[in-house]
């Protein structure tokens, strides 16, 4: 049975606050070897972790995190109370920088960086690329960088990052004059929009998807061409694959 690599969306996030260390490191403990992030830029222009495009279903505040600078941020807890109460009422959002130490720890660790539309729309292309990529610099080479964004993208191979990801609107827009422009290493689609048959090869970008919890799923799309799934029970995928491994023929 062909298995495809999984990649821990937005850190271990079945269990744990997403877009958060304690999610990402609890990822890579489960076996992770890629994870996936989002970058947002606070109202002073930080990068932080974050996905939503307002505060409240992570932090029960009302905002986005464009409109609040990062010392006010940082008093926040990303705690996502509605599916944790109290049990991570420590847990602060998360800088870019922080992210990157961790990544120095865990050099087996592959992070795909969204860079998020709605800082890519609140501050512009260039402004969110300036404070990006000095940060993941020490990183380089664990970091791919991700967007729905395909001009910022375009930008951002355009100042020679060598590691690119389209995320699809649509599966039939791989084949657009942009998209080829970028010339993305990778591709992530929703699995729901992909074709139901055929395969479903891009190379020479490695195809990925997103959002599956069912291993037998993850293998049928590998099967046809999926070389990453994304994930948010990546501990659960790891040990469901292993059971399939022995499983009789």
């Amino acid at each position: 049975m062909v298995f495809p690599e999984l990649v821990a969306h937005r850190g271990y996030a079945l269990h744990y606050p997403e877009n958060t260390l304690v999610a990402v490191e609890a990822a890579i403990r489960a076996g992770a070897r890629y994870v996936e992030i989002d970058i947002q830029l606070t109202a002073d222009k930080l990068p932080v972790l974050f996905h939503d495009r307002d505060l409240e279903r992570l932090c029960g505040v009302i905002g986005k995190v464009h409109e609040f600078p990062f010392v006010r941020l940082r008093g926040l807890r990303a705690s996502e109370f509605g599916r944790f109460g109290y049990r991570y009422a420590q847990v602060p959002i998360a800088t870019l920088a922080e992210f990157v130490a961790l990544l120095q720890r865990e050099p087996q660790v592959t992070a795909f960086v969204e860079l998020k539309r709605i800082s890519i729309e609140r501050f512009g292309t260039a402004s969110m690329l300036e404070q990006v990529l000095p940060v993941i610099e020490p990183v380089r080479d664990q970091c791919v960088l991700i967007s729905f964004s395909q001009e910022c993208l375009l930008a951002a191979r355009q100042v020679g990052r060598h590691d690119l990801g389209v995320i699809l609107e649509q599966w039939s827009d791989r084949k657009s004059g942009l998209v080829q422009k970028i010339r993305p290493d990778y591709l992530f689609c929703d699995a729901a929009s992909l074709p139901r048959r055929g395969g479903l090869r891009t190379a020479p970008a490695r195809l990925a998807v997103y959002e599956i919890t069912d291993p037998n799923e993850a293998a049928a799309l590998a099967r046809r061409g999926v070389e990453l799934v994304e994930t948010f029970a990546i501990g659960e995928m790891l040990s469901a694959f292993e059971l399939l491994r022995e499983a009789p023929a």
